[in-house]
């Protein structure tokens, strides 16, 4: 009798279950992972479920290009997890392909912060439970560089006063001339693509060329001629440039903070520069990471009861912050977060944009790092490079759409 009033319960949760599916045997609900950060936190909440609905959860950890895969395929049964976790900018092939389930948060979407909802919103509709977000910020050294500058013309200042006093021997390096420095193309206006008229992202309107962006890009070939910044695209000389102590900035991510405090760099992270005083500050990438419920899941319904009933409240969600320290999703955790570094991160992600989940995302990065590197190498002035950009993707999408 227990049993069967558990599963009355259970029915009751999901709400859309019959009597009769609540009463059947249910299987247990199998959510995948891609890093090995929340595992702990998810097998524990997955048994506070079982402990009050008697349904087990099993949490695996498997590869992201696996779990996009596996959902593509669609194949259900025991292939194919129930729930997984990904970083919002792979949901829109997902979408387009049918293999995701819509989530409704109902009143619950007002705890979120609107960017992390709108990072998993896709022509209208929620299709996950946002988790985390995650921005990068601009690092100074705080022994050269005490107070943060606010545009970027400073910033060349800074730079070349501390050069010639012998104190460094370069402004910065540059991790990327893509993803990291995004920041100093939107402080100038640039942008990736134009949005439609609902707000969505519009891949039929390439902005990867416009002033903005070739703006900030000039900005970058300038300093590697004056030899304030390496000539290479260099992820790791960039950060030992900075941990060094031989430039006094760098623009990167959380992953970083261990290898600074490794180093035993005096860092702080603050806004973007701007532009030119009182402009906008630079936006970064927002990337969110959240929970969707596959199409193929033969329990769907309970999958998807498990994210917006019972997942989505400050308890678990806080429980998820602890255990991973991404900044939450959910609006008050995220305001707990009282540390130096989630402080300096929030103030550099007060803009951020939601990178574009739109599948013709996956054009841009290859044509945007090639532009770059013709650009810095001189073969094609910034202007030209990020021309042939955008017409790359741009033939790209249209053949998509034959």
């Amino acid at each position: 009798m227990k049993t069967l009033f558990k599963r009355v319960v259970t029915a009751a949760l999901v709400g859309t279950l019959a009597l009769t599916a609540a009463v059947a045997q249910v299987k247990p609900l199998k959510i995948w992972v891609y890093d090995n950060s929340r595992i702990d936190a998810l097998t524990q909440i997955g048994k506070d479920f079982e402990a009050k609905y008697k349904i087990p959860v099993e949490v695996s950890m498997v590869d992201l290009g696996q779990i996009k895969s596996q959902f593509l395929l669609a194949n259900g049964g025991s292939d194919t997890a129930d729930i997984a976790i990904i970083p919002h900018d792979n949901l829109g092939g997902l979408v387009e392909n049918g293999v995701v389930l819509p989530v409704n948060l109902g009143r619950k979407a007002s705890n979120f912060l609107k960017p992390a909802i709108d990072g998993f919103m896709y022509n209208g509709k929620l299709y996950g439970l946002p988790l985390s977000v995650e921005n990068i910020g601009f690092f100074r050294n705080t022994t050269l560089v005490p107070q943060a500058p606010k545009t970027w013309d400073e910033v060349i200042a800074i730079g070349k006063k501390l050069m010639a006093e012998g104190k460094t021997t370069q402004i910065m390096g540059f991790p990327d001339a893509t993803y990291n420095v995004f920041p100093l193309y939107t402080a100038f206006g640039g942008a990736i693509f134009g949005k439609k008229a609902d707000g969505s992202w519009d891949p039929h309107k390439v902005e990867l060329n416009n002033t903005g962006m070739v703006k900030g890009l000039s900005l970058m070939v300038q300093m590697v001629k004056n030899k304030e910044a390496p000539g290479t695209i260099d992820w790791d000389g960039a950060h030992v440039l900075f941990e060094s102590g031989k430039a006094p900035f760098i623009l990167t991510g959380p992953w970083a903070i261990n290898r600074f405090k490794t180093a035993k760099v005096p860092y702080a992270i603050s806004a973007f520069p701007a532009a030119k005083k009182g402009g906008q500050p630079g936006a970064p990438f927002l990337g969110v990471q959240g929970m969707i419920v596959s199409a193929a899941s033969k329990q769907a319904a309970l999958a998807q009861a498990f994210l917006t009933q019972f997942m989505a409240t400050e308890k678990y969600m806080n429980q998820l912050y602890l255990a991973d320290h991404r900044p939450s999703a959910w609006k008050t955790v995220n305001d707990k977060a009282d540390d130096s570094d989630s402080k300096g991160f929030a103030e550099a992600g007060t803009n951020a944009i939601p990178m574009p989940s739109i599948p013709a995302m996956g054009y841009v990065w290859d044509a945007w790092g090639n532009a770059a590197a013709l650009a810095f190498s001189g073969e094609k002035t910034p202007k030209e490079a990020l021309d042939t950009a955008a017409t790359q993707v741009e033939t790209q999408v249209a053949a998509k759409k034959k």
